[in-house]
């Protein structure tokens, strides 16, 4: 059963009258059906694209997080052929919310790398929720590290609300960890493209996201913080993370403004967990279509100009 998030329940009220109608069976004579569920069908429709026109960051932020949005393992999944998982990072142990391995993206040989949420209580429990500790971003890192020596180009897909803040991650080395990822993106002598598919939070996406190429889903966010916890910080009350969400800047449009990310992949409408199937096709054509010209740089180039993009950002004229 689908779910709904509270800004769609006049969509959810219109489908559910839909499904409804669909159960019922009509003697002669009587109301037409398929007439009354076709119209209520067009109503609904148009109510989705009249609310995704105008969504808030926060709601945003809400889309971004849904329960049934495509998560790390589906793209990889959908977009890699004859993928080989990875495990550990040859030092503590093997983080399970960092997942990644070598395959076949569209007939190229890749890495791949991803933030895995997972998607039922079980499968969150084992991947902490999508929340790496610094054994995840060391793996992340020898993986970046072994692409470079087989010549593989690296795909990643960031979907975490940060890095795990607990006490026994900050004395493995949390910071240097998270620091040592970013220094592998930067440093990687093959092509490395970005994607935000659902939350970019913290230095816990971007240790797998400074890449040469950044994509966005269309309702992706991408913050330094969460819009809880900078509301907690500024006003000491979770309660405005609305007014945080929106302050902060924090959707792909916003972003592709201030020359953050690269370029933004469409959903359908409704976002993608309306049409998984569909949301990923498109990704896979915006991966391809960033990752092609990439191939023909050399090694010095690719680590020149991903260094210029990410030292420009912030500057301002004097």
């Amino acid at each position: 059963m689908r779910q709904y998030l509270e800004f769609e329940k006049p969509v959810a009220e219109l489908e559910a009258k839909i499904e409804e109608l669909r159960r019922m069976t009509t003697a002669p004579g009587e109301l037409n059906i398929a007439d009354e569920v076709a119209k209520l069908s067009v109503k609904a429709d148009a109510q989705l694209k009249a609310i995704y026109a105008k969504l808030s960051p926060w709601q945003k932020t809400q889309v971004a997080r849904h329960a049934e949005r495509p998560k790390a393992e589906g793209v990889i999944s959908a977009l890699i052929e004859n993928f080989t998982p990875l495990a550990g990072d040859r030092a503590f142990a093997d983080d399970a919310a960092i997942i990644g391995g070598m395959g076949r993206f569209r007939g190229q040989a890749v890495m791949v790398i991803g933030t895995e949420k997972g998607t039922d209580t079980e499968s969150r429990l084992k991947h902490n929720f999508g929340m790496a500790k610094p054994e995840g971003y060391r793996k992340a890192r020898r993986l970046m590290e072994l692409a470079g020596r087989f010549n593989l180009p690296i795909l990643t897909f960031v979907d975490t609300s940060g890095a795990f803040p607990g006490i026994e991650a900050e004395a493995r080395g949390q910071a240097e960890a998270i620091a040592r990822g970013i220094e592998a993106c930067l440093d990687a002598p093959v092509p490395l493209v970005a994607t935000i598919i659902g939350e970019g939070g913290s230095g816990g996406a971007i240790a797998l996201a400074a890449g040469n190429a950044v994509l966005m889903y269309e309702h992706a966010v991408y913050s330094v913080i969460s819009p809880e916890g900078c509301a907690s910080i500024l006003w000491r009350d979770a309660a405005q993370a609305a007014t945080a969400a929106e302050a902060m800047r924090i959707t792909a449009q916003d972003l592709r403004k201030l020359g953050l990310i690269d370029e933004i992949v469409p959903e359908p409408v409704g976002g993608a967990h309306r049409d998984p199937e569909a949301a990923l096709a498109v990704l896979g054509d915006a991966v391809e279509k960033a990752l092609t010209p990439l191939l023909e740089q050399t090694p010095e180039a690719l680590k020149a100009r991903r260094r210029e993009k990410f030292l420009a950002m912030g500057k301002v004229g004097l």
